[in-house]
């Protein structure tokens, strides 16, 4: 072979070679893991102040704080996810949280915090601050809602991060089987978090999500979240994470007999005077609500005309008093009365030092007139006002409107857990302001009132409030829309003053009238013993605590027959 010849095939075997062997190591390298570490300290990336949040299986998007050896998470954070009754009052600076016999409050200045169970409070000193103030955000010490809350926490350092559980269930787990790493993403050149020695036990996070080159999303115990190779671990198994936390009691004050209440309207001292003749024509009836204070101003004052010997005749006839409060005065915004700590504190203990002075059975809550930005602070003076009740034997009930989108804010779930009797007010379906005419409560309006409201409140504590009385509605040519309220004698005589027939309407459930008169006409929808019996099947029917009536005086004595039958 000719010298050149060999020469050149020499040459191309070692640039071969060369190749090979370069291409060789590129492989290698390819496939070899890397070693290189990333710092916990820069994947969580906290200050020394503050702590990583990891809820369950989540990085969080806040962190919390750490002062003095202690963990603190913001307010909005608290109530979103573990516990909606911490309530904050940015007016006066005082945390309060409010179980089903105390109310606890912390002032964002020391250690203090203050008790309440009557009306007295009891000062108490926590081994750490509750809560403390950055400017405008409020942080609440860990610790301290743990205490009330369903939730259990793991604390690491290097850096600071806390591992939250709260979502009780069964997740899907894992365990290393051969010794390897939890990487930042799904790469074997991708940084190594931490070694993974075997037996380690691992979380799913996002076990849905397609596999990626054969790596699983998982997370440590100690709350560091990554990839491993899931050719180093076994097959996903389900464990359950569960609860140790006991949930406070709410006890009610109920019943075991029905209720039949009837809203006794008091005008002065002298009209509960005439409780006795008014009582003389009913039957069944055991609750009595006297429509006795008013809310005077945004400090909680309210006018009264409480009276012992209504009280005392009361009971001698067999009737327990639930005075009501009402919230009619236009000139009080209940949202300047009800954000105030004091002002909720200085008017529930005006309720219940009466209750108590007069010995009255119950509370009455008739509070109409709340703004949806009032209606947290209208719950939690519900709660506030419920300790105090509960723990004087006092009756709180609450009177609210039939279930809707735009009054959700009262939040009927919320009141069937903390008060006793949630009394449903089935009327006013067409109201004196209403534009059409219509009746005051159809039998399909009391139905969905039923129905909607035993989706939120248990129907031991509820209680169906029926209308004693009727609209006579009058239409004008020029389009004018006007009523009057007429009790149940002078509405059935309508009919025969005007020379008309009533005529039954099954769609609305009443008797139904018109008629022309001077250039206008005349539409009724009569509330009368036949209408009010619709109403009491469906109560029956649905099994509620009882039934209220407004008002005493406007009903005709038949109707209590009626009533008894389907409340016995």
């Amino acid at each position: 072979m000719d010298k050149k010849i060999k020469i050149a095939i020499i040459g191309i075997a070692a640039a071969i070679l060369i190749l090979a062997i370069g291409v060789g190591v590129a492989v290698i390298k390819k496939m070899t893991p890397s070693d290189e570490v990333m710092l916990l300290t820069e994947y969580y990336q906290v200050e020394d102040t503050e702590v990583m949040i990891i809820l369950q299986d989540e990085i969080y998007d806040k962190v919390g704080i750490m002062a003095d050896g202690e963990i603190y998470i913001d307010y909005d954070t608290v109530i979103n996810e573990f516990n909606h009754r911490f309530y904050w009052d940015q007016n006066e600076n005082i945390l309060t949280y409010t179980t089903p016999t105390e109310i606890i409050q912390a002032e964002a200045v020391n250690n203090k915090y203050s008790i309440t169970k009557s009306m007295i409070k009891t000062e108490a000193v926590s081994e750490y601050p509750i809560l403390r103030l950055y400017g405008d955000k409020v942080y609440i010490a860990l610790d301290f809602a743990q205490k009330y809350s369903d939730f259990a926490y793991r604390f690491y350092v290097e850096p600071n991060r806390v591992v939250i559980d709260y979502r009780w269930g069964e997740y899907l787990f894992t365990e290393v089987t051969k010794a390897t790493q939890l990487r930042f993403d799904a790469d074997i050149k991708s940084p190594v978090l931490v070694q993974l020695p075997i037996g380690d036990e691992l979380m799913y996070v996002n076990k849905e999500e397609a596999p990626r080159k054969g790596f699983a999303k998982v997370m440590t115990k100690n709350g560091i979240i990554g990839y491993v190779r899931e050719k180093n671990v076994k097959e996903s198994y389900y464990k359950e994470i569960s609860s140790t936390f006991t949930p406070p009691i709410y006890t009610a004050q109920t019943r075991p007999d029905k209720i039949n209440l009837v809203f006794h309207q008091i005008f002065n001292t002298e009209s509960g005077g005439k409780l006795e003749e008014l009582i003389s024509k009913t039957k069944g009836v055991n609750v009595v609500s006297p429509t006795w204070f008013s809310i005077n101003d945004v400090s909680g004052t309210m006018s009264s005309l409480a009276s012992q010997d209504y009280v005392d005749k009361a009971k001698a006839l067999g009737l327990e008093v639930w005075a009501l409060v009402d919230d009619f005065n236009p000139e009080v915004d209940m949202y300047e009365l009800l954000s105030y700590t004091s002002r909720r504190e200085h008017l529930s203990n005006s309720l219940v030092e009466a209750a108590i002075q007069y010995k009255i059975n119950g509370i009455n809550i008739d509070f109409e007139k709340i703004p949806s930005k009032a209606g947290v602070h209208f719950i939690q003076f519900l709660r506030e006002l419920s300790v105090k009740c509960r723990n004087n034997g006092i009756v709180l009930s609450v009177d609210n409107y039939v279930p809707a989108p735009y009054n959700k804010y009262y939040d009927r779930t919320e009141q069937g857990e903390i008060v006793d009797y949630i009394i449903v007010m089935a009327y006013d379906e067409y109201y004196s302001g209403s534009d059409v005419a219509g009746p005051v409560a159809s039998i399909g309006f009391v139905k969905d009132a039923i129905r909607n409201t035993l989706e939120e409140v248990p129907r031991e504590k509820t209680v169906i409030a029926v209308p004693f009385y009727s609209r006579l509605w009058k239409e004008t040519d020029e389009g004018d829309v006007t009523s009057e309220s007429l009790s149940m004698t002078p509405a059935s005589r309508v009919f025969t003053d005007n020379g008309i027939e009533a005529q039954w309407d099954d769609t609305y459930g009443s008797n139904y009238g018109e008629f022309e008169k001077d250039d206008a006409l005349y539409k009724i929808w009569l509330e009368d013993a036949r209408s009010i019996e619709e109403k009491m099947k469906v109560i029956y029917e649905a099994n509620v605590a009882g039934i209220g009536a407004w008002k005493l005086g406007l009903e005709r004595e038949e109707i209590w027959n009626i009533i008894i039958r389907y409340l016995n």
